[in-house]
This record gives C-alpha cells, structure tokens and sequence, in this order.
C-alpha cells in the first residue's frame, strides 16, 4: 500500500487531448489506485501537453522540484508517458528523486528502482561509456608518451581533491534546492508574507521541510534568499 508524500505527472501529447482533457482522466485515475489503501498525501499535480519526441519537459522540471522541496516521490500513470527516449530515464535518475510507475508496480521507489531505471536505460549509457573509454586510452597514451598528465596530477589533483568535490557538490546541492524552492517563495511573497520570519512561517504551515528536514527559520529563509 501507499504511504508517504506523492506528487503526479501527467502527460498528454497534443494540444488539442490537453484541452479535452482526452488521457488525463485514465492517467489520474491510474495514480488514484496505485494510492488507494495506503496512509498517503497527494501534494501537487502538473500536467505537460507536449511531444514525446521533444526533450524540454517544463512541467516535468517543476514536478522533480516539488518533490526536493517537499521530499516526495514522483508518480506516474504510465511509463510511456514520460518518454520515449531513455535519456529521460538517466534524468529521472540523476534528479535526487524516488519515482514510481503505475504500470510497473515492480520498479519500486528508492536505491532498487533507480538501479532497474539504470538497466532499462543501458543502451543510451553503452555509447557514452565507449567515448569514455576511448578518452581514458587517449589520456593513458599522452601519460605514456610525455607524462605531462602524470606532472599535473601530483601538482594539482592529488591533495584537496576530495575535499574541493565535496564542497563543490554541497553547493551544488544547495543551489538546487534553492532553485526548487524559488517559485514558493515567490508565491507566499505575492500573498503578503514580507519578512523572513513570515516567510518561514508559511513554510512551516505547508509543512514544507527545511534543508535539514526541520523547521524553518529565519535565518534559514535569509539563506536561500541569498543564494537566489
């Protein structure tokens, strides 16, 4: 049974089947017995009409953002629904976000269904991993030839590379989360919380979660308002 926080995503692929509504009552209904029976909160619902064959999916960018900010899974009605190109599949999976498909109840959220993601998207990996591998014997051979890569390395590499990854993936993390939380502070500035500590009120009232998972503060708002 369900359980948790869920937003959907819904996708039809004409104008016109978004206007007549054509598909999207079959997919919300999917996603309504994929919840049924379990201790479940449906957030927020977004809509894309767009081609299957196109890659920019505004609403689908906005869907993964409001499950950062609010720490839910992504539901989908049908896998076919998301794309038709397993790039997208490797997106889904590189966007920090548990999914979940109606149609495959057997691809759970979290660790196991990110790696069956990973499998079913093996054959867009296998050409990137063979460039790869065709730079890495390139390098090797420069190494080989005149070792400047090798000189490089012990200079600049090998102390603090680890150190300088890591802070650079908490910010990168931090401005992610910053930008997934824009639109909402934005609305709740449009509604008339002025000051920080109005604005970590609100945040508080939707049960929006801080970046720790706590409450927020003001302190805290200041922060995302400054990476903004």
């Amino acid at each position: 049974m369900a359980q948790g926080r869920f937003v959907s995503y819904l996708r039809v692929s004409t104008d016109k089947q978004g206007r007549s509504g054509l598909g999207l009552d079959a997919q919300r209904e999917a996603v309504m017995r994929y919840l049924n029976g379990g201790s479940w909160s449906l957030i927020e619902e977004f809509v894309e009409t767009e081609s299957g064959r196109k890659n920019n999916r505004v609403q689908l960018a906005a869907a993964l953002a409001a499950c950062r900010v609010h720490r839910a899974t992504l539901v989908i009605a049908k896998l076919d629904r998301l794309a038709r190109n397993a790039s997208f599949l490797m997106g889904l999976i590189d966007s920090n976000v548990d999914v979940v498909f109606c149609d495959l109840p057997e691809v759970p959220a979290g660790s196991t269904g990110r790696f069956m993601l990973q499998q079913m998207a093996a054959v867009a990996e296998l050409e990137a991993g063979l460039i790869s591998e065709r730079t890495k014997a390139a390098l090797r051979a420069k190494v080989a030839r005149d070792g400047q890569w090798d000189r490089k390395a012990s200079h600049h590499l090998v102390a603090g590379a680890g150190q300088a990854a890591a802070v650079a993936a908490r910010k990168a993390s931090a401005d992610q989360r910053a930008a997934d939380l824009a639109p909402y502070l934005k609305a709740l500035q449009s509604e008339g919380a002025a000051s920080l500590r109005q604005l970590a009120a609100a945040l508080n009232a939707r049960d929006v979660p801080s970046p720790s998972g706590g409450q927020w503060s003001a302190v805290g708002v200041k922060r995302v308002l400054d990476r903004l």
